[in-house]
């Protein structure tokens, strides 16, 4: 492969006009194709094999006009201290709100007059109006939910408190700067590390191209293939980070190549042949683990990481081909002016290269290598430490409860918990698939159950044969009281008597969510754990790798728990209301965290390989390796710190969440345990962390991506006087 990536390279360098051109036209057309297709609404959201979704699918054909699956909006009107809602006057206003939201849009499937369905509170300062619509949250016009917000502002004129809850004013989460910020981040970063704007500019510029191409991509296709509008973030995060640090790793092996004396076209064919080796592999880590979601059977989660596989695969082939393009009209100012000037004074001078002083990276790996099992109990006693929280992991799908109290979603939720109790946020919809005496029974059999504060007469459809009963929890809908509840209505009740309904759905995504866990772990683990073994053929090192891994995983949901399920250091990341955790959030993290935590794994070892292979004892390779790599690797982690902290200040709780989640794990896993733990258990093990079978050996495929076949051929093309160098590097 080494052979073949430097050819690459070189031909890429060469032919830099037409590479450019190429991309640049990619990138052209992408952006045409978004711009001409139709806007981005929601994915259709199925939950295959559950409950609630055999339910949704009965009321689609039994009750084709419910809108059981469509967006949904309530209208809490809360009348001033010592008025009710019954009173004349607040009659006519709710009166006058339900006749328009009836006519505001033609989305509107179904509204509600709370005096003739019982929505009035007991004590009567409370009443609201259910609006159901045709389609989901996503995809209602602006129009629509502008005539929403129409006639709760008209309505507040009168005196009234108005406050609107549900799914119907969802939109696309906001990230505010946040992620202008983190690429801000980067390049500073990335200046820091190459003392050169040139050389800082090129992974900005390139990862740019790459998520431009891929997001533009998705966007075109997304009316096509159902894709969600949220599938376009989820590639932009991804595609981001590791496009910044694909770029990062090809140009710092370039500059090192040039600072051993290397023509450019030379060094840019060794750094692709070399680095672009360890970039492929990194890559195929994070695309097994983004393909890896279709375990969990959920099509709008599949399609989301097959979205971001492209990216992550645009990411690649940008820095194996464009980055040695734009490196050739880079020239010199590819390298600092300090380290050029310092460079042309020693060729000057006729002074023979000299070994450059032990930097932050040697120094480390030196005290490392003296202190080996005082590092790794450190590290591992501590990120140990850090993940005792995650044995309290309570997982579900955050409600308006969740939203800071600024919103009017919130408030919405605070004004019904207050006049109907907290269940009334989350009512759960019971489908019988049966004649009116059956749904009577059912009746019958639910309102003895524990936890249950109403539960309407059934409503039957036209055939009679289907009927719809709403039961009321007593607890709010995110608790673990009213998911017993649903429990016990399907225990309780027989086959015909389906629970479903938004709490419903989010009882039963997340109970999917917690049994694909374990297969996808199982799944994506061993295929990256072969893919290593064929890296740096060995068994030790791959399987250090993977527990490190989910040493540092685990370690990222305890901080999560700690934070946003029990409030500590809460405000420091705004984070008004506590409560589970976002079930998609373990598996996600996983998913992602594997795979950018293998490119930590591959770019640092393959270079202490490399070393060990060229006949350094073990640890001198380690200290080979982190002198190359080491500050590389910090830069990268640092990199995907800020832009996965870009996300922190989205005002939506699970979009924080996320960006949090991320950017702890990359933290635990880049710096303590591919930075402390992996050089102190490589540091014990010696030369049995290179071992395998001569079986295994001969079975796997020799892939090169330390470079040695590409080296010995150089080396036998050289000529006779360069034959010693070419050796040496």
């Amino acid at each position: 492969m080494a052979t073949f990536l430097y050819r690459l390279g070189r031909s890429a360098f060469r032919r830099r006009h037409l590479v450019a051109l190429i991309w640049v036209a990619l990138l052209a057309l992408a952006g045409v194709g978004a711009a001409s297709a139709p806007v981005a609404t929601s994915s259709s959201f199925s939950i295959p094999g559950t409950e609630a979704q055999k339910a949704f699918d009965l009321l689609e054909e039994r009750f084709p006009s419910a809108g059981a699956d469509g967006a949904t909006a309530r209208v809490v009107f809360k009348a001033p201290d010592g008025q009710k809602m019954t009173d004349p006057a607040h009659k006519a206003t709710v009166g006058k709100a339900v006749g328009e939201l009836r006519s505001g849009s033609d989305q509107v499937a179904n509204v509600t007059d709370p005096y003739t369905v019982q929505a009035v509170s007991r004590d009567g300062g409370t009443a609201y109006v259910q609006v159901s619509y045709k389609v989901n949250g996503m995809e209602l016009t602006d129009a629509t939910r502008e005539a929403l917000k129409e006639t709760g502002a008209e309505a507040r004129e009168s005196g009234l408190t108005v406050e609107i809850g549900g799914d119907a004013l969802q939109t696309v989460p906001e990230t505010g700067a946040g992620e202008i910020i983190g690429v801000i981040v980067a390049g500073i970063v990335l200046v820091i590390t190459f003392g050169s704007l040139v050389a800082a500019g090129l992974p900005l510029l390139t990862a740019i191209i790459g998520v431009g191409i891929g997001v533009s991509t998705i966007t075109a296709l997304a009316s096509v293939l159902d894709l969600g509008s949220t599938t376009s973030t989820l590639a932009m995060m991804i595609g981001l980070a590791v496009g910044i640090d694909y770029a990062l790793f090809i140009v710092s092996r370039y500059r090192a190549e040039l600072a051993e004396g290397r023509e450019r076209e030379e060094a840019a064919g060794r750094a692709v042949g070399t680095a672009g080796s360890a970039v492929v592999f990194a890559g195929l880590t994070v695309v097994i683990a983004l393909v890896g979601l279709a375990v969990v059977n959920i099509p709008m989660l599949t399609k989301m990481g097959f979205a971001a596989a492209g990216t992550v695969l645009i990411a690649v082939l940008i820095a194996l081909t464009l980055i040695p393009a734009l490196l050739g009209y880079a020239g010199k100012r590819v390298v600092g002016r300090k380290a050029r000037k310092a460079a042309e004074a020693a060729e000057a001078a006729g002074e023979a290269a000299v070994e450059a002083k032990p930097n932050m990276g040697t120094r480390w790996a030196r005290f490392v290598l003296r202190r080996p099992v005082a590092v790794l109990l450190v590290g591992v006693i501590g990120l140990g430490a850090i993940a005792v929280p995650a044995a309290s992991l309570e997982m579900g799908l955050p409600d308006d409860g969740a939203q800071p109290t600024s919103t009017t979603q919130r408030r919405a939720y605070d004004l019904l918990s207050d006049g109907f109790g907290p269940g009334s946020n989350g009512p759960l919809m019971v489908v019988v698939d049966g004649d009116k005496a059956a749904a009577d029974r059912t009746v019958t059999d639910i309102k003895g159950l524990d936890g249950v504060a109403a539960v309407t007469p059934p409503a039957p459809n036209k055939a009679g044969d289907t009927s719809i009963i709403t039961v009321v929890p007593k607890d709010r809908p995110s608790s673990v009281e009213t998911e017993n509840l649903v429990h016990s209505i399907r225990d309780t009740t027989g086959d015909d008597v389906l629970v479903t309904g938004a709490t419903a759905m989010n009882i039963d995504f997340s109970q999917k969510m917690n049994d694909a866990l374990l297969p996808y772990l199982a799944l994506v683990v061993g295929l990256a754990f072969l893919l290593l073994m064929v890296v740096f053929r060995s068994v030790l090192v791959p399987l250090k790798a993977a527990l490190g891994f989910l040493l540092s995983v685990v370690a990222a949901l305890g901080a999560v728990v700690a934070v946003f399920q029990w409030g500590w250091l809460g405000s420091l990341f705004g984070v008004e209301q506590t409560g589970p955790i976002m079930s998609m959030m373990p598996i996600f993290m996983v998913g992602v965290v594997f795979g950018l935590a293998m490119d930590y794994e591959v770019f640092l070892v393959t270079r202490m390989r490399e070393a060990y292979v060229h006949g350094e004892r073990p640890g001198e390779a380690i200290v080979t390796g982190f002198r190359h790599g080491a500050r590389v690797v910090t830069a990268a982690a640092v990199i995907m710190i800020a832009v996965f902290a870009g996300f922190i200040g989205s005002s939506e709780q699970m979009v924080k969440m996320i960006g949090f989640g991320l950017a702890v794990a990359v933290f635990f896993d880049a710096f303590v345990v591919r930075m402390a733990i992996v050089p102190a258990v490589l540091a014990l093990l010696g030369r049995r962390a290179w071992w395998l079978p001569r079986w295994l050996d001969r079975a796997l495929p020799n892939v090169d991506v330390e470079g040695e076949g590409l080296r010995k051929e150089l080396a036998a093309d050289a000529p006779e006087g360069g034959e010693r160098e070419l050796v040496r590097a």
